[in-house]
């Protein structure tokens, strides 16, 4: 893995090379393998939350990694498109919209002890920015080498805060293209729902039952990606405890080892659709 400038990343995306690279900033990594028509992404991924912000910033470090996705990035690591986040998104959400990318509340706790002062906004605003010129490049490339490609938009939930049940896996699908694409999204669920989980985990699956797919990651590529399907995947936290912080990482690895088999027998009904 190399330190790169965004320009540079863009650069090597653009000459088509393969290439596994950090942001010189540290806000996100890119990694290509091999040039396909399948992406994952893990923008929640992050924990990182710089330094000039500790002192005035309210919540505590564990308050921000329940809001995070820990592991995310861990279950697609070995695919040959990954990007994903390292901030946290209390420090910028890639997830949402410039304009509300940094929050001044979250989940119902003032975040700052006093305002945000306007440099800082622009030092977040500035690697949102960044990184979403990075995700314009790669899908651009990739529609213009594959004409139609999939996203693996890959999130987890805190299943212990809803006062009912709830699955294990959600697919948001409300911004994309239902009529193009439901039956496709209706397999990934099925698929999804057959995963097998250790410690007796039952593996559910719906879709827009917890979340519907209102994340700018997948508006931005969809809007401006017009033969790119986005699916929405969110995982519980079961793979966790939310209320400690303790990973347990059976579940991780079990559910990397069988989004190995899953994510290329989606890729490849995926593309037997559009054939």
């Amino acid at each position: 893995m190399h330190r790169c400038s965004v320009d540079d990343i863009i650069g090597l995306i653009e000459k088509e090379t393969c290439f596994e690279a950090v942001s010189e900033d540290y806000s996100f990594t890119i990694k290509i393998e091999k040039y396909t028509p399948f992406v994952c992404g893990a923008v929640h991924d992050g924990h990182h939350f710089r330094r000039s912000l500790w002192e005035n910033c309210l919540h505590t470090t564990y308050e921000r990694w329940y809001e995070e996705d820990p592991c995310t990035k861990q279950f697609v690591q070995s695919f040959p498109i990954v990007i994903a986040g390292c901030d946290s998104r209390f420090e910028y959400d890639l997830n949402r919209p410039p304009e509300t990318a940094i929050f001044d509340t979250a989940w119902g706790k003032q975040l700052w002890k006093n305002p945000l002062p306007e440099d800082e906004k622009q030092h977040s605003q500035k690697k949102h920015s960044n990184f979403y010129r990075v995700v314009q490049a790669l899908m651009g490339k990739l529609e213009s080498k594959f004409q139609n490609t999939l996203v693996f938009d890959m999130h987890s939930y805190n299943w212990k805060r809803w006062d009912r049940e709830v699955p294990v896996w959600n697919l948001g699908t409300t911004n994309i293209d239902n009529g193009r694409y439901g039956n496709l999204v209706e397999l990934w669920r099925s698929m999804l729902q057959n995963v097998k989980l250790p410690n007796g985990i039952t593996s559910t699956a719906k879709i827009n039952d917890t979340f519907q797919g209102n994340g700018h990651f997948l508006k931005f590529i969809t809007k401006n990606f017009k033969n790119t399907l986005v699916l929405a995947t969110e995982i519980s936290k079961i793979y966790c405890d939310e209320l400690t912080g303790i990973i347990y990482p059976e579940v991780v690895c079990s559910v990397e080892d069988q989004l190995k088999i899953l994510i290329p027998e989606m890729v490849k009904e995926f593309e037997r659709a559009k054939a």
